[in-house]
Order: structure tokens, then sequence, then C-alpha cells
């Protein structure tokens, strides 16, 4: 690895992120963050959905201005300019119209970089990260690692001092991600990027402690940094070994602990209606909890070895046992996973039997579906379109989260039988309740 340097390329100070209409009471997403990235680390930004690390990423990417707060970029002792910064996203984010070495050129084009110039650097990065051969190729015809490997050559083409990674392998194949990780780090360790330092967004565990120097642990509901976990493991690093599970097992454990926002149910940020909900299905949670019920967990699970023997990550683990959490099914703490009362009857039921208890937990423990359908009652017609949630919704968050959280209550009405949704017509209706 690099030497470590002492020079800050970032300095993120006191910034605070509200979401939401002007004048609306908004989404808090961020509050009271400070961060500073040095030259030559790897620091993961690690947390649950809803904890404000992609909001964070964008405002030092520049394409998003924080509500309140400051990021800055000292430029070094010897005169050096203020570092540059440039970001891979999960989606790819490729021009499909283009080969692959135009999309790895635009950067450049933007740049007013010559053309023969700009040629000669994009081939070098595509020879950098391996598509060397595929230079002509368009997008539709690569799998999604050699995707992100175009992106990847797009950021780095440009001679960024900070690569910023938005969860780069979450839209991958675990095969896949495990291989663009691996040729990354080598890349990084053996110095032949053009970059002083990587920040990266992560939900998996596992992926932080492989990959970072230092782990930025966030807190949801809003988002903010609890902790700063110094990873002092040798790369290349073993995921058997005592010592890289032992540091797992402490992050699960700080990231189940039972924190000030627990009167705001500690899960997802906002309150209320105003709650804004992953994309969790009714399949998933019944599954998790007959996994729990089942032995030799017995109503009880260590999450690291729950997530192992389901053969999960901890970003597709913890929002289904947040959920279930929320709906008061189970208890979430200090690295287990502990089943109540409820969810013993619930894996105990029949189907009818399992959708009534549902329903029930949900009007009791989900404010915006008691709301959906507390306005199917008092409407004669007994439907409401779901515009009008959507733009209640809008006044506390974005576009984005107002839309998933919809359509996840919506699944979850569905399932419990307290509403129907007509999808064509966009419309919530009374036509099979419970």
């Amino acid at each position: 690895m690099m030497p470590l340097q002492h020079h800050h390329l970032v300095e993120v100070r006191d910034v605070r992120h509200v979401y939401g209409k002007p004048g609306a009471p908004g989404l808090l997403v961020l509050d009271d963050v400070d961060l500073t990235l040095n030259e030559s680390e790897i620091v993961g930004l690690l947390g649950r959905s809803g904890s404000g690390k992609s909001t964070l990423l964008r405002s030092i990417a520049g394409l998003i201005t924080p509500t309140e707060g400051k990021v800055t970029f000292p430029p070094a002792e010897d005169g050096d300019k203020p570092a540059t910064v440039s970001m891979v996203f999960q989606s790819f984010a490729l021009f499909p119209w283009l080969t692959v070495l135009q999309n790895v050129e635009v950067g450049l084009e933007a740049k007013r970089v010559r053309p023969e110039v700009r040629r000669q650097r994009a081939l070098a990065a595509i020879d950098l990260i391996g598509l060397d051969g595929f230079e002509s190729a368009y997008p539709k015809e690569l799998s999604g690692g050699m995707r992100q490997r175009v992106g990847l050559a797009r950021a780095l083409v440009v001679d960024p001092d900070i690569l910023l990674m938005d969860e780069p392998f979450s839209a991958l194949d675990v095969l896949t991600a495990e291989t663009l990780r691996t040729d990354l780090l080598d890349l990084w360790s053996e110095g032949r990027m053009p970059i002083k330092s990587i920040l990266i967004v992560t939900h998996n565990i596992e992926e932080a402690v492989l990959m970072c120097d230092r782990i930025l642990l966030f807190s949801s509901n809003p988002g903010r940094v609890v902790s700063d976990i110094k990873v002092d493991l040798l790369q290349p690093r073993d995921r058997q070994d005592p010592a890289f599970r032992a540091l797992v097992e402490n992050i699960y454990v700080r990231m189940t602990e039972k924190g000030a926002s627990e009167a705001r149910e500690g899960l997802f940020p906002g309150t209320g209606i105003a709650m804004a909900l992953p994309r969790v299905s009714t399949n998933a949670m019944a599954g998790l909890i007959e996994a729990v019920v089942a032995a030799p967990h017995n109503g009880q699970a260590d999450l690291p070895h729950l997530a192992k023997d389901l053969h999960f990550e901890a970003d597709d683990l913890f929002p289904i046992a947040e959920v279930l959490q929320l709906l008061r099914f189970a208890e979430l703490a200090g690295g287990d996973l502990r089943l109540l009362p409820a969810a013993h009857r619930y894996a105990a039921a029949d189907v009818d039997a399992r959708k009534q208890l549902f329903a029930q937990h949900l009007l009791n423990h989900v404010p915006l579906a008691a709301h959906i359908r507390r306005v199917l009652d008092d409407r004669a017609a007994h439907t409401a379109p779901a515009r009008r949630f959507r733009d209640e919704l809008e006044d506390f968050m974005s576009a984005e989260y107002a839309a998933q959280t919809l359509k996840a209550v919506t699944q979850w009405g569905r399932y419990g039988e307290l509403y129907a949704f007509d999808e064509a017509a966009d419309l919530f209706s009374l036509d099979n309740p419970a």
C-alpha cells in the first residue's frame, strides 16, 4: 500500500441536508456531518439505506449543494491546486449510442482536450481497466461488469485526485463484483491509477472491511457519523482471517445498537407518514421469519451467521430485518435479530391468518398505510389517486424517496388486503378490502 500522507484532500464541516419542497417541513437526511479525506487512503462510508451516504458523496462531487455546512478542497502546502474529483455510479450511467471509446472520451471532450490526445488517453484508460479489444463495442454488447469497467475508465481518464464511488459493485453479481473489487485494489496498491484517494459508499460490511483503510459508520434518521473505524489489516485481506471476521462482527453489532433515535423507530428517516421506507417484499419478510423461527436459530439469530446461512449480503438482510422491527415482528440489537411473539404466531398461522395479522401490524405501526386506508374509508367512492399520496410525501422528501416509499406501502397493503391498487389507473381503492 502507498505510504500514508497527512495532506487533507477534502474537508466536510457541519454539513446538513434536507430534502423536500421549499417551505415544507422536509426530510432531514444528513445532520452535523464532519469528514476529512487524506491522501493515500481508501475511506468507506458505511450505513443502512436512508443514512444519507450517497447524498454526502454527491455533495462532495458538487452535484448537490447541502442545505448547511461546507465542503472544501484545501490546496497542498507546496501550492498545488485543490483536489479534483471524478465519480463512478451504481447504475453505470453510460451513453448507449456511444462506443466504449467514445464513452470514455466524454469527460475529456467536455474539457476541450484535442482529439488526438483524447484518443490516446482514453485508450490508455481502457487498457488499464482491462477492456482492450472492446473499444468499438456499444454498452448493450457488454456485461454489467464490463459496463462498470467503462464507467471506471471514464472516471480515471480525466486524471482526478479523488475517485468517488457510489455503491459501484451493488448492481453486479457476486463473482463479477469480487473480480472488479480485486482488480481495483491491485491497481491501487501498485500505484497504477492517477488518483490520490478513494471515497466509496457501500451498504456491504464485508466489502468495506476488504477494501478500506478507514470506515466511517453512519447512523440513520438522520445520517450522522457515529464511528471512525481504522482497519489495521494488511492487503490483500482474507475473509476467513479471524481478525477480519471479528471486525465484521463488531460492525454488525455497532450497526444494530439502539441509539438516541429509537423513539422515532430508529430505522428510517422521517416521522409519521413522512417516514422514507425501503422496497422490501412481504415474501422476503415471511422468508426471514421462517428462517429464524426454525432450528438452529429457534427465534434468535446472529446476523453475520444468518447472512452467511442465507447467502445474503448485509445490505440485503438489514432492510428486511429493519422492516420486521418497524412492524413489531422482531427486535434488532447487538448484532442479533430476535423474533417477537407476533412473529412466532405469524409463522404458525395459515395464509389468511397471516394476512390478517400482518394487516393489523401495518395499520398500527406504519402511519402511511393507515392514512391511505382512512382516506379510502372516508370517500364515498372509496377510491383515491396515488398521485395524491405521492404529492404529500414529496413535501417531506425527494421524488425518488416518495416513489419508493409509496411502492413499498402499496405492496404491503395489498398483501394485507387493506386496499387494492390499479397500476394502469394509478388508483387505490377498496375493491378487495380485508
